[in-house]
């Protein structure tokens, strides 16, 4: 009896890895949000679409192709990880090429765009660690200088202000946190009755930014925990906040941040489970009557 209940739990475990490895990580899906949070003095509506965690291969056209229907948007904003692989910055590039906005195209970097990733015991996500072992440097300068030929902004550690097709804008992009290289000096607001707008990798810099008074902050890097399970949700978030804020739209004290579970995943956990890989075209709406910020329900398609 017991035999027999081992090979059932056996035989489960084995389908749902292919489900996860040949179905549900290339179920790339585009989600619609609403968020009414815009000043009454700005545009009636923006639209931004958020892509994160691209993980780019250099043979990835399934990914490319499903890019290359999205909607444009007023906004493209990518917060890190285009690449799975050094290899792979020519054919990101030009994936993400199709996916520009209309008025402003901006991105940060994630750490599997600054070095090449490799292979990790999955188990080392649950026991954190602060020991680091050194790892092969990538390509990012020459991703970073292909992008901004093609018209992308680097928001690394910066603070601007700027004209967002008539919506004052004050935007903030930091560094990676997951490796340590956000810069919060330059988060501090200094243009409060701008509409402010936070960019960054990992969410783990976002209590601060929320602090900071930036409104909307948009976050990547968890994957949204790419394993999910019923009743428990994400098994891990490779971040140091709690597993509940893992992915979607975040109340944080006076911000919403998003955080995308991203459309990849990393070439050595090509795996994802109740977790499908996301493309989200957010769409920032006037506050009704000047009052409190307001989301809406998501659609997907």
């Amino acid at each position: 009896m017991l035999s027999r209940i081992l090979l059932v739990l056996a035989s489960i475990a084995v389908v749902c890895i292919v489900y996860g490895v040949a179905i549900e990580r290339r179920a790339y899906r585009l989600v619609r949000r609403g968020l009414a949070i815009l000043p009454a003095d700005g545009p009636e509506t923006v639209t931004v679409l958020h892509l994160s965690d691209l993980h780019f291969v250099t043979d990835d056209p399934r990914k490319h192709a499903f890019l290359a229907t999205i909607p444009r948007a007023d906004v493209t904003v990518v917060t890190g990880d285009f690449l799975a692989e050094p290899e792979a910055v020519e054919t990101a590039v030009a994936a993400v090429r199709e996916t520009r906005g209309r008025l402003a195209s901006w991105y940060v970097l994630g750490s599997n765009d600054y070095y090449a990733s490799r292979a990790v015991n999955p188990l080392r996500y649950f026991v954190r660690t602060s020991r680091r072992k050194p790892r092969r440097r990538g390509r990012s300068d020459e991703l970073r200088a292909l992008l901004s030929a093609d018209g992308w902004n680097d928001l690394t550690n910066r603070r601007d202000e700027l004209d967002l097709g008539g919506l004052a804008v004050e935007l903030l992009g930091l560094d990676d946190a997951h490796i340590r290289r956000q810069d919060l000096r330059v988060a501090p607001r200094r243009s409060p009755s701008r509409f402010g707008i936070a960019v960054m990798h990992s969410p783990d810099s976002a209590p601060e930014v929320a602090a900071c008074g930036y409104p909307f902050v948009v976050a990547g890097h968890t994957h949204g925990g790419q394993v999910r399970l019923p009743l428990v949700g994400a098994l891990v978030t490779n971040s140091h906040l709690p597993r509940r804020l893992v992915s979607g739209l975040i109340r944080m004290g006076g911000s919403f941040v998003h955080v995308s579970p991203g459309l990849g995943t990393s070439k050595y956990a090509p795996f994802r489970f109740l977790c499908p890989p996301e493309a989200t075209l957010l769409e920032l709406r006037r506050a009704p009557g000047g009052g409190e910020p307001a989301r809406s329900g998501a659609q997907k398609q």
